[in-house]
């Protein structure tokens, strides 16, 4: 649905149909202007990213075709900017997510039991949301910080039980952490399973995700020519920055993980963040200057001369 004032609300209209057709409606533009660049310009629609692209992007990269493909630059997802500016992302938090399995004695609801499931799953949840706290604190004092300069934990799932009166031999506890680029990881898991050890025996951590540092992709000035291209393209149509590390996940780490430098840009800005939200839009106008956006962008690193090599 289009509102009279052009804002166009659409599932997706954020996240990440915009993206997708303004590539297509670029490369459709340039090949118009009979445009022709030195390199191959590819575009990869990949499923199954919002799972954190397992059956996707993370199978892909690993097989023969892709490697063909000889990728020295690419872009990904970014998400919407309220202000003048522009987000572009050159990193992303690393996806770790686990349960916390606490065993107990277990009874009939009517007793005091000693070293229950619940008592243990208490201390859990309090080490854990402790954690929490002082992530979030450090985001709040300190006003330099981005959310994606901080490691966020939330609960998100809690298992366990069979009737009101009866204490369960078992409860569980999951988390979902996004782990800042600038983490210990040895010494964040470390930590994590100290908690364990200190709410008593049986307790136990597993790990259902555990991404690695994926590192990040180069955005000073005068250190790489892929980024060189792009800043000038940027400034070339007036599209004013802001850098950071992506808070969430995309498809970026699969690429960075091969060795392959990626950026997150979405052309959207005077936009309120409402991926995932109700009611998401994005205006005409914004929508249509960000195909231009990206003409100019792709010509430049299209035209790229540094040679790419492919980390295996």
């Amino acid at each position: 649905h289009k509102e009279d004032n052009g804002d166009i609300y659409a599932r997706g209209s954020q996240d990440m149909k915009c993206v997708g057709i303004q590539y297509m409606e670029a490369i459709k533009k340039l090949k118009s202007e009979k445009k022709t660049f030195i390199r191959t310009i590819h575009l990869s629609y990949n499923p199954e990213e919002e799972l954190s692209g397992v059956l996707g992007m993370k199978k892909f990269v690993h097989m023969p075709e892709f490697k063909n493909l000889n990728v020295g630059y690419a872009l990904d997802e970014g998400y919407a900017n309220p202000t003048e500016k522009f987000n572009l992302f050159y990193g992303e938090r690393m996806v770790w997510r686990f349960f916390v399995r606490c065993s107990g004695q277990p009874g009939h609801g009517s007793q005091f039991l000693p070293n229950t499931a619940g008592e243990k799953l208490r201390k859990v949840i309090n080490s854990f949301l402790t954690f929490r706290a002082e992530e979030e604190n450090k985001l709040k004092e300190n006003p330099d910080l981005k959310l994606g300069d901080v490691t966020t934990l939330n609960l998100t799932l809690l298992q366990g039980g069979v009737q009101f009166n009866v204490v369960p031999a078992e409860l569980s506890v999951g988390f979902d952490v996004r782990v800042a680029i600038t983490e210990d990881l040895v010494e964040l898991e470390n930590k994590f399973k100290r908690f364990c050890a200190e709410a008593g025996e049986g307790v136990t951590l597993d790990f259902v995700l555990k991404y690695q540092n994926a590192g990040k992709t180069c955005v000073e000035d005068g250190q790489c020519h892929w980024w060189d291209a792009f800043a000038k393209a940027c400034a070339d149509e007036n599209v004013c920055l802001e850098k950071s590390v992506f808070p969430a996940a995309t498809d970026s780490k699969y690429l960075r993980m091969k060795g392959i430098p990626a950026l997150g840009f979405s052309p959207m800005n005077h936009t309120p963040i409402l991926l995932h939200d109700h009611n998401e839009y994005l205006n005409e106008s914004i929508f249509l200057r960000g195909i231009d956006i990206y003409c100019t962008i792709i010509s430049a690193l299209a035209n790229v001369a540094e040679t790419n090599i492919y980390v295996d």
